[in-house]
């Protein structure tokens, strides 16, 4: 049979036919094409349900279950669990039942309200009314109903419910404006068309008679890519065939504005929209600290098995002596002796198993889960980080994710919304040499609407006066800006226009530049008013109007990074206006005061504010001419149309005359840069992935201190690329970055480095996909790897022209190479989803963008800077507290159940517990659980102060350092040693000797007594020393928990309640505290167990201080006899006194 006939009906029937046809053919209205069209072939299309939930009413229990039960601990616990049901074992199946049912409960109502919530904002959205046409009327229904084909009617200020072609608008001109800054985090406006054989169409009976097919591409992710033509059927004629753009196409989650209504025909629905596409579905996120926890606990899974293996073998070879295997008084039945002597082995290792089952305590995962959810409340409660402006404070959506804080060494930030406020605002421009500042004082007076000069040549003469008014006309003329309209404004056509009148316009466009520059030369006295029947119409400094005959626009793109207008004025003379970055304008200029520009541009980058730079020539007719037929040829090219333009472009912007530059601030966020300074201190990588121009993304790198004065920016761009081949780029950039950081390393182990390389890496979207699209070969990988080594050799790397997909490509690429480190994504919009849910830890900035991302994130903060504090203070402390707690609940495991193991071999391997049944559940349950709990929630090594003035002691728990391998054999060995001076001291200093005053023998309860309760003072004790941060409450815990220890041993040896009296256990506490040698024993064996951390403690400090150390002397010698951090007053104030939810 034809394999390949097989495999096409599988992709048609189970895969969905959408996926084995290339393109789709989508009825207007759901009207057939008329008899004797093109045969089309019928598809099915999903409806417009948008799910982002991760689980149904139905599979809920099942698949949460399974992905609990994936955590190595739940598994084992729950096989130990079985275990005790099945066979006879030393302890009951309540001990390790009733804390996994707890866990797993707990776990699973968390999970299932984060998901309840999930279906709640789906509902919302899934229901929310869409107006249609159906037979030439409205009807209104839920947008999940929406199908593939239907007319939409949209108003402004609505979002599109999925992506729709334009058909038609309100304005006459068939166009509307959207912004996108959900999508791709542009706020500005952009400006899309209707087809010219649709645009009059404005009315739901005119659309009802509209007979069309739309013929265009499969869903795919990319937002500014769309390939489709419309066929428009008239009745009698051929149909009219026209193409269709990304400007054609209207995107779900994008915004109508200034328009106040459209109509479109859906052509992706639901979850194959262009948004959908860019959703990265949510996976359950695991921190470094819970794997680190599994492999400690694989370690001491295979000490268990070793304890349990060793245990049964010395068993069977102590009975195979028949006076041991059978004592007189202890016969077997006959049943007994005919057991399978394997399954007896089988038996008995599963019963040591249990035995020893409490060096791996449920206890621990409880405690964990609660000190994360807990926990989790210092962020929420921070006052510091809430937003009085928005009135908006931090949100934790996962407490799962809190100890990951303290170990982020990459962090992804989106530059719209995230490090800037998206405001731009005019600061100067420069003409031929002199600076005009909006605004400002000068010689002591104020000059609004008009420029304020500070001089640096001589006052300007005529020719210098042309140049200036011709420099404000640039800038009115070469622009994209359009104007909002006002029916209560009337322009009028006389020569003289009304200041006020001139006032009242509101810019909008897809550039905030352009705005910002528009509104600024309006303030220096120059308006620019409307295009109308394509003149443009600016007023200039003395009222009059001057209208301008727009002839051509040679658009702006990133390769030429330029754009330019050419313009007939009422005189009849033809001007080319250009604008655009000073390294594309600068080699094409021939006349203009070059040197000075140059020089204020340069001072202008250096201190982050983009720069323009604008020039003009003048046309003469016949010039014209020649320019009109050489784009003309250019524009009707079907082959390589854009590669024609591009160089009938170049041909025409040439031989300009400099007249100066223009200065734009683009406001970052309040203390943004001084949050990127902290973080790159404190050894963290920031990375700027963006959406926005190059040009536009490396000036606010430069103003949040990302690059730096003396940083070299390397690039790895489309424009470098139709030079250079990838191939050849990537190891020109390799060679430089790693002979500069080799020759580093030489100089600095000579110790003759005086002066750093300091690298910035500028990537675009269409390098990467380069990079990342497999080769013949299948060699993708190399290009990876060279990009990647790269990138760790430079400081800081900026990703632009980003679509949302690939944002979360570059975080997976990091976050999967080989040193694994631990990533953080930071954003404000929609197109930031992706990232943040593929990076170890997503953050989401309650902005302006909508809720997108702080909903699909791990934490939301009101703005970047807060992550500073996040990340620095809340993470730091997160991840010590955290740490302490598995290492110490190890330690305090294996001192628990070794001397269980030690005591097996003077009891014949029977099994039997050295510890009554009640110290067996309550040792990790009640008696040390609670003084680690409360230390793992307040423990302060040093104070917020401190941590947030010297960001450097981040550096100290990076890379996961107090769980690292050598610490935790270092904390297990400690509990060995303790264990072994706890049964063995106790053992020697009794051995033979009467203890009580009529010359009575310890017996075993005494004896596991004894060593149980130097056990229980020494871990607590331990942890006395081991903390830093004292308040009353940590003595109430601590003290308190010793104080219950001794009250709940006299309760169950029944002297203090004598109903409660336990034969076993009887008396046997008191008799031990009446005994001297037990009292002398408790002091010693105590001194005797913490002695050894005491010594390397005091040891480390004074010969080998980490930088946290050295920070805590010193805060001891300011503070002497105050060891407590008084600047933490008031957060435990909020836990203790008054605590307040955001």
């Amino acid at each position: 049979m034809d394999c390949s006939l097989v495999r096409t009906l599988v992709r048609r029937y189970c895969a969905g036919e959408e996926n084995w046809v290339d393109s789709r053919t989508i009825y207007v209205g759901h009207k057939e094409p008329p008899p004797g069209a093109e045969a089309y072939i019928p598809q099915r299309y999903p409806d417009n349900r948008i799910v982002s939930s991760k689980y149904t009413f139905w599979n809920f229990i099942p698949k949460n279950l399974f992905e609990q039960f994936r955590r190595i601990a739940n598994f084992y616990f729950l096989i130990i669990f079985l275990v005790q049901l099945i066979i006879d074992t030393p302890t009951s199946p309540v001990t390790s039942g009733l804390p996994l049912f707890f866990v797993i409960t707990v776990t699973a109502i968390k999970q299932g309200y984060e998901d309840w919530l999930r279906h709640k904002a789906d509902n919302a959205m899934n229901q929310c009314p869409v107006l249609f046409i159906q037979h030439g009327k409205l009807v209104r229904k839920q947008s999940r109903k929406l199908q593939v084909g239907d007319v939409v009617m949209v108003k402004e200020d609505e979002t599109f419910p999925c992506d729709l072609v334009f058909l038609s608008s309100s304005r006459a001109d068939g166009t509307c404006h959207v912004t996108t800054a959900s999508l791709d985090g542009e706020s500005s406006h952009k400006t899309h068309f209707a087809v010219p054989d649709t645009k009059g169409f404005h009315t739901e009976e005119d659309i009802d008679r509209l007979h069309a097919t739309i013929e265009c591409e499969q869903p795919q992710p990319d937002l500014y890519k769309f390939v489709g033509r419309i066929n428009v059927y008239n009745e009698q004629q051929e149909p009219v065939v026209r193409p269709l753009g990304s400007e054609n196409l209207l995107l779900r989650g994008a915004t109508l504005k200034n328009t106040e209504k459209i109509f479109g025909v859906a052509i992706y629905t639901g979850m194959e929209t262009k948004m959908a596409l860019n959703y990265q579905s949510k996976s359950q996120k695991r921190s470094a600290v819970e794997k680190s926890m599994n492999a400690f606990l694989i370690v001491y899974l295979c000490i268990l098995v070793s304890k349990a293996l060793v245990n049964t073998v010395l068993k069977y070879v102590w009975q195979s002596e028949p006076f041991r295997d059978e004592p007189w008084y202890n016969q077997k039945t006959e049943a007994e002796r005919q057991r399978s002597l394997f399954l007896r082995a089988f038996t008995d290792f599963l019963a040591f198993m249990v035995l020893f089952n409490y060096i791996i305590p449920v206890s621990m995962y409880v405690t964990v889960e609660m000190q994360k959810f807990l926990g989790s409340y210092f962020i929420t409660w921070d006052e510091d980080m809430f937003d009085e402006e928005t009135g908006e404070g931090p949100l934790v959506n996962t407490s799962d994710l809190n100890e990951e804080l303290g170990q982020v060494e990459y962090i992804f930030t989106d530059k719209t919304g995230t490090l800037t406020e998206n405001n731009m605002a005019f600061r100067e421009c420069c003409i031929e040499g002199q600076v005009y500042v909006p605004h400002v004082v000068c010689n002591g007076q104020v000059l609004p609407d008009s420029a304020g000069i500070d001089m640096i040549d001589s006052s300007p003469g005529a020719s210098g006066k042309e140049r200036e008014e011709l420099f404000f006309r640039a800038l009115c003329l070469c622009h994209t800006v359009q104007v909002k309209e006002d029916d209560s404004v009337d322009l009028g056509d006389g020569p003289r226009k009304s200041p006020d009148v001139a006032k009242s316009c509101v810019y909008i466009s897809a550039s905030p530049d352009e705005v910002a520059l528009v509104e600024g030369v309006q303030r220096l006295g120059f308006t620019y008013l409307r295009l109308k029947d394509n003149f443009m119409e600016i007023l200039n400094r003395d009222n009059d109007l001057e209208r301008f005959e727009l002839l051509e626009v040679l658009s702006f793109d990133s390769v030429r990074r330029r754009m330019s207008v050419i313009v007939k004025s009422a005189a009849g003379e033809i001007y080319l206006f250009c604008k655009g970055a000073d390294s594309s304008i600068f080699p094409r200029v021939v006349e203009g005061k070059v040197d000075q520009i140059r020089s204020r541009v340069e001072r202008n980058a250096v201190e982050g504010l983009r720069t323009l730079c604008v020039a003009y020539k003048r046309l003469l007719p016949e010039e014209y001419e020649g320019v009109c037929e050489l784009l003309q040829a250019a524009k009707v090219a079907l082959q390589d149309r854009e590669k024609k333009l591009a160089e009938a472009y170049e041909q025409i912007e040439k031989d300009l005359v400099l007249l100066g530059a223009t200065a734009v601030e683009d406001r970052l966020q309040e203390k943004a840069a001084d949050t990127v300074e902290a973080l790159q201190k404190a050894g963290i990588k920031v990375w700027v992935l963006t959406g926005d121009k190059m040009e536009t993304a490396a000036a606010t790198c430069y103003a949040c201190k990302l690059f730096r004065r003396g940083t070299q920016l390397l690039e790895l761009t489309t424009k470098r690329l139709e030079e250079q081949s990838l191939h050849d780029v990537l190891f020109e950039l390799s060679k430089t970055v790693l002979r500069c950081s080799g020759s580093l390393s030489r100089d600095a182990c000579s110790g003759l480095s005086t002066d750093m390389h300091d690298y910035g890496l500028i990537i675009d979207g269409a390098a990467l996909s380069l990079i990342m699209k497999p080769r013949g070969d299948g060699s993708s990988s190399n290009y990876r790897e060279l990009f990647l080594e790269i990138c760790r050799n430079c400081s800081a790397v900026l990703c632009c022209r980003m679509a949302p997909l690939q944002k979360a490509q570059i975080v997976k690429l990091i976050k999967f190479s080989k040193e694994h480190p631990i990533t953080l994504a930071i954003g404000d919009g929609a197109n930031d989803v992706s990232m943040i849910l593929e990076a170890h830890v997503g953050i989401g900035v309650i902005g302006k963008e909508g809720r997108q991302a702080a909903r699909n994130s791990d934490y939301a903060v009101p703005k970047f800077k807060h992550l500073k504090k996040m990340l620095l203070v809340h993470g730091h402390f997160y991840y010590i507290r955290i740490a302490e707690l598995v290492q110490y609940f190890f330690y305090k495991n294996v001192c628990f159940i070794f001397p269980q193991f030690l005591y097996q071999f003077f009891c014949g391997f029977s099994q039997q517990t050295l510890y009554d049944t009640a110290y067996l559940t309550l040792y990790n349950i009640s008696f040390t659980s609670l003084p680690i709990l409360l230390y793992s929630l307040m423990e302060q090594h040093v104070s917020m102060d401190v941590l947030k003035r010297d960001p450097t002691l981040y550096r100290d728990i990076a890379k996961n350092a107090l769980l690292r391998w050598r610490v935790f054999v270092y904390w297990t060995f400690l509990g060995v040693f303790d264990a072994l001076v706890f049964f063995f001291g106790a053992y020697f200093m009794f051995e033979n000797t009467p203890v009580t005053s009529n010359g009575q023998m310890f017996g075993n309860w005494t004896f596991g007594t004894l060593v149980f309760t130097v056990m229980v003072l020494t871990v607590t004790l331990k942890l006395a020393l081991d903390t830093h941060y004292w308040t009353w409450i940590n003595h109430l815990v601590i003290w308190g928990s010793l104080l219950f220890y001794i009250v709940f041993s006299l309760l169950w040896g029944g002297i203090i309640w004598p109903f409660l009296s336990y034969q076993r256990m009887y008396y046997v506490f008191l008799h031990m505290l009446s005994s001297g040698p037990a009292w002398l024993a408790v002091v010693l064996l105590i001194t005797v167990g913490l002695l050894p951390d005491v010594l390397k403690k005091v040891l480390c400090r004074q010969l080998w201080p980490t930088a946290t150390e050295k920070t805590q002397r010193r805060a001891q010698l300011r503070a002497p006899g105050d060891a407590t951090p008084n600047s933490d007053g008031p957060l435990l104030k909020k836990l203790l006194v008054r605590p307040r939810h955001a």
